[in-house]
């Protein structure tokens, strides 16, 4: 089956693009969409795993209204108030949406994510040695 996820937006799908692997399809509403933009939506995705990501702004409830009738079965993937829609949100905070669903086998981690976890990673090893050090002298 193959896995579709529903923005508003290019912007939107360019930011999901940047993070997801090309065989997740994104499709764009391009704003509130008409009754012809829901029907080629619905036989664009209708046979597919759908998720939802839109904006956390009127409009973008608004739209994930008319889709959930459309998709009853979708996934929602949600951004949090306060940020600039889907394409303002940071990708660390749009890979932990994404890791919530079934798509964390799809995520492609920003280099600068992996490199911050390395290196957590590396001072959580440090602060475990630091502590058996202590212990043991």
């Amino acid at each position: 089956m193959s896995i579709t996820v529903i923005v508003e937006g290019k912007n939107d799908r360019s930011k999901l693009r940047r993070v997801l692997d090309d065989e997740v399809r994104i499709l764009c509403t391009f704003g509130t969409p008409n009754s012809a933009r829901l029907e080629s939506l619905y036989k664009e995705a209708k046979d597919d795993e759908v998720y939802l990501f839109l904006d956390n702004d009127s409009s973008g409830r608004k739209i994930r209204a008319l889709l959930s009738d459309l998709f009853p079965d979708a996934d929602h993937i949600y951004t949090r108030r306060g940020y600039a829609g889907v394409e303002g949100t940071p990708d660390e905070y749009v890979v932990q949406q994404l890791e919530k669903t079934d798509l964390d086998a799809f995520i492609l981690y920003p280099e600068e994510m992996l490199r911050a976890q390395s290196e957590s990673e590396k001072e959580s090893r440090r602060a475990a040695l630091d502590g058996r050090t202590k212990r043991s002298q």
